[in-house]
Formats: C-alpha cells, structure tokens, sequence
C-alpha cells in the first residue's frame, strides 16, 4: 500500500503533580491524549484522516499507548496501533525519540493487512508546558501482496505539536 501520510498531532498531555513541578510531560505517571488530524494517500486516493489516541508513561521516558485513526474515502481505511516509545531526557531544549509500533488496518472490501514501524525524530521544547515533534516514519507491511495494496513499507514525516497541562 503506497501512501504519503503527513498528520498534525495534537497530545493534550495530563501531567501528575509530581511531573508539573519536577520534570517534564514525558515522566513516569505523565497521561496523553492525541487527536489526529491529516491527510493521507492510499490507492491512489487521497483522504482525510481522523483519530485519537491515549497514552501513559510507565518510567521516565518509556511511554505506551494505543492510536485509532479513520480514513475517510473509498475503500474507507480503519486502522489501531498500539505503540511503544522513549524520549531521551536531558537537561536540553531538544529532546530525541525513538518508537515502534504494531498496526491492523481495515479495508471496506479488502483484506486487512497487519505491519510493524519504527520512528525516529527530536522533540523542541515551545514553551513551558508545549513541545513541537518533528521526526520520520518507517513502516513495513507483513504478509504484503504489492497486486494488492501497490508497495509493501511506506516512509512518511512525524510531525506533532504537544501541549501539556
């Protein structure tokens, strides 16, 4: 399955009183919610993608969390990820990050498709509480038919903007 997906994250992160007066939105104890909206192209067909996700980190740094994304169109494109990633805490306006997931994705009249993915990229700190996420996307798609879904691994940009509070 071809497609460039560029999506704007917005993570509302909740942070414990703890994470507020300490550190960072990435401490232990520190809960996310995502919406996601974007545009996307599968099939070639373009979309308009929306979700949202939830996530929580465990230690400082390691968070997990599970993504929901909906991809208006024909065939219409359903897809759950959950996900792990680590941000790399240091005393620096810019923070790196690493991460994988695991996704099914559902297709109206196909077959679905499961793949696994890895991203990569540095958090920028934008304030206090506000943090701009730029980074790359590699994804592979398992059990992959190219006569069906047109390429089996896509790379696509990670870009987001957190907020905390």
């Amino acid at each position: 399955m071809g497609r460039l997906f560029v999506t704007v994250l917005l993570l509302l992160s909740a942070l414990p009183a703890r994470a507020a007066a300490m550190g960072t939105m990435f401490d232990e104890g520190s809960t996310q919610f995502s919406l996601i909206a974007g545009s996307g192209s599968a099939f070639n067909n373009n979309y308009f993608v929306l979700g949202a996700g939830a996530g929580y980190y465990v230690r400082d740094g390691l968070g997990v969390g599970l993504t929901f994304e909906k991809w208006s169109g024909n065939p219409g494109i359903t897809k759950y990820a959950p996900f792990v990633q680590y941000v790399f805490l240091r005393d620096s306006r810019v923070l790196p990050y690493v991460g994988g997931f695991y996704r099914h994705t559902s297709f109206d009249g196909l077959p679905g498709i499961n793949s696994i993915g890895a991203r990569a990229g540095i958090y920028i700190a934008a304030g206090t509480n506000a943090y701009i996420g730029v980074g790359i996307v590699q994804e592979n798609y398992l059990d992959c038919r190219e006569s069906v879904y047109l390429a089996c691994s896509a790379t696509y940009p990670d870009l987001s903007f957190i907020i905390g509070f």
